[in-house]
């Protein structure tokens, strides 16, 4: 069987390395010194200033939601997955939905400023497939009008434009460490900020809002323990060639299916990309699943990343966001993960192409 992810796993003698170090200091959890040790080499790798692990990717934005003090509208995107919308609503806020554009299927940001009333306190982005949105003119629309920004980078571990890190836009930027992304702690995820004022509230919020006897703030458990941060020592040194596999993986698709009538998303110039997903976009939605139902004949799963687009979910009363609901309808991520070879790639090609020229 093939699932559209595979999750890296290191050698078991070297996770265990770190497993000896919790052993000896006896300290699973509350910000242990491998969480300590994590935290330093991401901030040094992508770049950033301040960077806090938290449990999972869907905690961060909730956290991010709290500390900016969120009220009302949040302008959103419907192409994602339902934990950034999700989040919105659990922190009392409304969710409005922005179209997106049919490049890198990123919120358009062009239509945002249309959307904002006197209710609307941020907007939330995502970098779709680790695609960047356009930061430049969502930071200029957001200044004028007295918003705050959150990106939901969950897909763009590693992202840069023009040397950049992406995560060095907007006020916070979370990201996931989930086992089905590229750099994984198992579970997990961060927050980043270049605030240092909002780090700290950030750093209260995440535990309980109190440091020893002292208490500052409220706050929640959204920390992480030293056994995830131990998978995330062992992945870490191993990312720039997570990358690179990734993308000759990506172009051996895009070789095999080159004379077949598929969409993708366009890869800007100015940024290094990070290969986090194979999304193919079909002519319809009737073909699309005809696709994915021979694949899934030979054992291979492909998935609707992402879908429904999140305006039709059964309890959200969303505006209509005709970009997204069709491209949502049609696209379908292949399977993609490190580890795959030449020949599983043209099994994959070879069903795809026999779908299509039925």
């Amino acid at each position: 069987m093939i699932n559209v992810t595979k999750t890296f796993l290191p050698p078991q003698e070297e996770y265990n390395e770190h497993l000896k170090k919790i052993w000896e200091s006896h300290w699973v959890t509350n910000q242990g010194p491998l969480c300590e040790e994590l935290e330093l080499l991401l901030k040094n790798y992508l770049g950033v200033k301040n960077l806090l692990l938290v449990s999972n990717g869907t905690i961060a934005l909730q956290i991010a939601i709290k500390a900016l003090d969120l009220k009302g509208e949040i302008i959103t995107t419907p192409f994602s997955y339902a934990a950034t919308v999700n989040s919105v609503i659990w922190e009392n806020c409304t969710p409005v939905f922005c179209d997106i554009e049919d490049k890198t299927y990123c919120i358009d940001a062009s239509k945002i400023e249309n959307l904002i009333t006197e209710k609307t306190s941020a907007i939330l982005p995502v970098h779709v497939y680790g695609f960047p949105c356009d930061v430049n003119r969502i930071g200029k629309i957001a200044a004028a009008n007295n918003l705050k920004v959150i990106y939901d980078g969950a897909h763009a571990f590693g992202v840069k434009i023009n040397h950049n890190s992406v995560f060095n836009y907007g006020d916070i930027s979370t990201i996931s460490f989930h086992a089905t992304k590229l750099f994984h702690t198992i579970e997990g995820g961060a927050v980043i900020t270049d605030d240092d004022k909002l780090a700290e509230k950030l750093f209260l919020y995440r535990a309980f809002g109190h440091m020893d006897d002292d208490y500052y703030s409220i706050g929640i458990n959204a920390r992480t323990s030293e056994f995830h941060a131990a998978m995330g020592l062992c992945n870490l040194p191993r990312i720039s060639g997570f990358i690179d596999e990734r993308k000759k993986i990506n172009l051996l698709y895009k070789k095999y299916l080159k004379d077949l009538p598929l969409a993708y998303p366009e890869i800007p110039d100015d940024i290094f990309y990070n290969y986090s997903y194979f999304p193919v976009f079909f002519r319809s939605e009737n073909e699309m699943l005809s696709v994915k139902e021979k694949l899934k004949k030979n054992e291979i799963y492909a998935r609707r990343y992402f879908f429904p687009s999140l305006n039709k979910l059964p309890f959200i009363k969303g505006e209509s966001c005709p970009v997204s609901e069709f491209n949502a309808s049609r696209v379908l991520c292949l399977p993609l993960f490190n580890g795959m070879d030449e020949q599983l790639i043209t099994v994959i090609t070879d069903i795809i192409t026999a779908g299509l020229n039925k």
